[in-house]
């Protein structure tokens, strides 16, 4: 795979993600019941940083937990030696029934992962609504899902991959395209 194009860099993720965390705090009046949810693994990272920032702009702390889909997914491949998916579990901090929970993903592709993670919070909970925030969109839709807040659309072909890196894990910040 070679690299097409870095379409965000970490000023323009920084700047979308600011952007997100003003569009969370208008859709729900504040931020009172809400609660970020990051699927892992990136997505966790990218809730805590939406959680600074909305720190920042209202002077509170937003609850963040951590969303593990392994087990929900309907593509579910198996990591480790004995044939068994490798699961981590999932951290959230307080009950989320009657919550407005904002899901966030890195980026949102066919929708089975959003898919799995809806399922996966149904389970802990009830929520009195359901947001999706995804850093990237890139279209090619498999089931009719879509995001509430987004960073940046890149639309692509199915040929291409996009890749976000995140100073977290991958020490550093950007969003490529690559091309098979």
């Amino acid at each position: 795979m070679t690299q097409k194009a870095v379409v965000l860099d970490e000023q323009a993720i920084r700047r979308a993600l600011t952007r997100i965390a003003h569009e969370i705090i208008e859709k729900n009046k504040g931020i009172d019941e809400c609660v970020l949810v990051g699927i892992r693994t990136r997505g966790i990272y990218l809730a805590n940083r939406l959680a600074d920032r909305i720190e920042q702009i209202e002077g509170k702390r937003i609850p963040v937990g951590e969303l593990d889909i392994t087990l929900y997914r309907d593509d579910l491949t198996k990591k480790t030696d004995d044939d068994q998916p490798l699961v981590k579990g999932s951290d959230i901090p307080q009950d989320i029934t009657n919550q407005k929970v904002i899901l966030i993903d890195d980026v949102l592709y066919t929708g089975r992962t959003v898919r799995a993670g809806l399922d996966a919070l149904v389970d802990i909970g009830r929520p009195a609504a359901i947001q999706l925030a995804v850093l990237v969109d890139r279209g090619h839709r498999e089931l009719p899902i879509r995001a509430d807040y987004v960073g940046k659309n890149i639309p692509t072909s199915s040929s291409e991959k996009i890749v976000v890196e995140l100073k977290e894990v991958d020490e550093t910040d950007q969003v490529s395209i690559f091309e098979n």
